[in-house]
């Protein structure tokens, strides 16, 4: 009997954007993602996200685990743990359940960790914090 789909669910892929690939687009991938070429659009991916040093991004991301290692116009959205490495530098916004940032990078913008028990991590919203204008 032949095998069907094989691979369709399979979170083990990874894909790579080499060094000198540019893409104008979105992305939405099952499994891992590794970008060392240039993007502007959106990633979306099931597994974890890795922008290499010579990684250039404009746009959102959204997935489980993020090592940023490149540069990122944009707004990050991971659900589990975002790590940021000496040389990666974040012009955007950023979710995630845990941060580790490594001494050297640089981030302009707001950051907002919440437990995984919360469930907001896959869903943040930006909005400043409410007053205590109200009294009992």
């Amino acid at each position: 009997m032949a095998k069907y789909n094989e691979n369709e669910n399979n979170s083990n892929n990874i894909n790579l954007i080499g060094l000198g690939t540019e893409i104008h687009g979105d992305i939405m991938s099952n499994g891992d993602l590794r970008i060392d070429g240039s993007l502007v659009g959106n990633i979306t991916a099931k597994g974890k996200v890795v922008i290499g040093e010579t990684g250039k991004i404009k746009g959102e991301i959204t997935c489980k685990n993020c090592d940023v290692s490149g540069v990122v116009d944009g707004k990050i959205i991971v659900s589990e743990l975002l790590s940021l490495k000496s040389s990666a530098k974040i012009i955007g916004d950023m979710a995630t359940s845990r941060l580790a940032i490594e001494p050297g990078s640089r981030f302009t913008g707001y950051c907002d960790m919440t437990s995984e028990n919360d469930g907001k991590a896959k869903s943040p919203g930006f909005t400043a914090p409410a007053s205590d204008d109200k009294k009992a």
